[in-house]
């Protein structure tokens, strides 16, 4: 099995989907272990002071005036686990549960958090037991991090509250614990507030949506080729000396993944020849500019992610010379901006997609192709309701790119009085990924019925490989009528799989 190895300098995005998604094991470097005892000792030694210091033997947040004295510190440490594991509704998906324990041991290991070692290998070591804690829906601003649900985490380590076992069955968290030969964690001054102060649920989850994203483009920039192959479009929009002139990046990108697609197709440049045309429609002319948009918008999330990747977020933290100061760096803006943006770009790239596929079921505007692709049109209804459905889906992803980020609602007594709603963001833009999907989706489902449909000329042999492992996928082609709903969602799978990008690659090399 893959081991991914936790040091003091961050992690990259291909550990977090490794341990989220993957199971890898997890193991923590000589060098963190270091770290974390030499930050150790320093907290200590201030726990030994009269002198109050936040977070060490001080109360938190609006109640951080009260001096705690140490024989209440422990107790202090354990009720803020139990206290701020206050979530409420469904339970989060396994995966995103992984990446927030994952992203927090991440920081602990920094050696600027002051947890004891002991306390970072029992994270590590629930980690590779694939003991998941329970956590809600509902419970984080984003304020001082995801702070409801890496309370549930952190509950979970000290053998308390629900979990999930490796076979999908909730327990007692202390029952699994003993199961898998793991002590539960006493906590000790600090640990208590340092296992709850971190953007690891948004980050987590940007950084998995960045990952289904890019195949989502990808997939997308290959049906919008077969659109335009199956409405006789031409081609010569995407020629690379015409995306050089406005050189953004991800358009240009877009439009070498259409050319490479469409290469040696006998369908396109038709646009002139029964019903002449000078140019074709936005949906078809312009899907690199937005498709490329979307792309130039994910480089930006990725800059943001790699930089939460290489963070150390908690509050206070321990810095080398000895300081343990105050901060403010556990706000999630920066996170929450971009899972905003993402979902932006994904409603619009779902919007273009819908119109392409409502524009293959025109007979007004489909360039002779049947009605709703029909068999026999008016016996056969063919795919008028699959493009409902793609409508619907359309609907909701635009109602999901209100950006959360923009809204704020104070907290504890007015301290936290500016809050990110980091977590809402990433929550919405893993609704939006999906429902994406399901767009793509289907018009994948239309534009290779429409292709297969133009007789007597011959789809680019990318085209074809799509067609024929779409196919063999279960995704129906023409004819007439039939339970349509088990057909979608053999091409939601296909897609959602990563399948149709795998499925022209071999023909046209990787795509950008």
């Amino acid at each position: 099995m893959h081991t991914v190895v936790v040091g003091t300098t961050g992690v990259t995005a291909s550990d977090v989907l490794a341990v989220a998604r993957g199971g890898a094991r997890v193991e923590l470097s000589d060098e963190a272990v270091s770290a974390l005892a030499a930050a150790r000792e320093i907290v200590e030694a201030l726990a030994a002071k009269p002198e109050p210091v936040y977070g060490v033997s001080t109360g938190f947040g609006a109640l951080a005036t009260r001096h705690i004295s140490p024989e209440l510190r422990a107790q202090l440490q354990r009720n803020i686990v139990r206290s701020h594991a206050a979530g409420m509704g469904p339970h989060v998906e396994r995966e995103v549960v992984r990446a927030l324990m994952f992203l927090r041991l991440k920081t602990v290991c920094s050696g600027h958090t002051g947890v004891r070692p002991s306390v970072a290998q029992t994270m590590a070591d629930i980690l590779n037991a694939g003991i998941t804690p329970v956590v809600h829906e509902f419970g984080s601003l984003g304020c001082s991090g995801d702070l409801a649900p890496l309370s549930h985490c952190a509950l979970t380590l000290m053998g308390e509250g629900d979990a999930e076992g490796p076979d999908g069955t909730i327990r007692p968290a202390g029952e699994l614990l003993a199961a898998h030969g793991i002590e539960p964690v006493e906590l000790r001054e600090k640990e208590g507030l340092a296992l709850l102060n971190g953007t690891d649920g948004m980050l987590g989850m940007l950084v998995m949506a960045l990952a289904d994203l890019d195949t989502l483009y990808k997939s997308a920039d290959i049906t919008a080729a077969l659109s335009l192959e199956a409405l006789l479009g031409t081609d010569r929009v995407l020629a690379p000396e015409l995306h050089a002139i406005r050189p953004h990046p991800g358009q240009g990108a877009s439009a070498a993944n259409m050319l490479a697609v469409l290469k040696g197709s006998e369908l396109t440049g038709h646009h002139q020849d029964d019903a002449p045309r000078v140019q074709d429609a936005y949906s078809v002319r312009c899907a690199p500019q937005v498709a490329g948009a979307g792309r130039d918008t994910m480089a930006h999330a990725r800059l943001v992610a790699d930089r939460e990747l290489a963070s150390a977020v908690d509050n206070p933290v321990v810095l080398p010379d000895g300081r343990v100061e105050s901060n403010g760096n556990f706000h999630g803006a920066p996170v929450a901006y971009v899972l905003d943006f993402l979902a932006i770009a994904a409603a619009d790239l779902g919007s273009i997609t819908e119109r392409r596929t409502d524009r293959l079921l025109d007979k007004n505007r489909s360039h002779g192709l049947p009605p709703f692709l029909a068999d026999d049109a008016g016996v056969d209804s063919g795919l008028m309701i699959a493009q409902y459905t793609q409508a619907a889906l359309v609907s909701e992803m635009k109602r999901l790119a209100v950006p959360a980020s923009a809204d704020s609602i104070p907290s504890s007594a007015m301290q936290e009085d500016h809050v990110s709603m980091g977590w809402s963001a990433a929550r919405k833009l893993r609704t939006a990924v999906d429902n994406l999907t399901r767009i793509v989706a289907i018009e994948l489902y239309a534009a290779t019925r429409a292709v297969e449909l133009r007789t007597g000329l011959t789809p680019a042999p990318a085209s074809q490989a799509a067609i024929t492992a779409a196919r063999a996928a279960g995704v129906a082609g023409p004819g007439p009528d039939r339970f349509l709903a088990p057909d979608l969602a053999a091409a939601d799978a296909f897609v959602r799989g990563g399948h149709l990008v795998e499925a022209v690659e071999p023909v046209t090399g990787p795509l950008a």
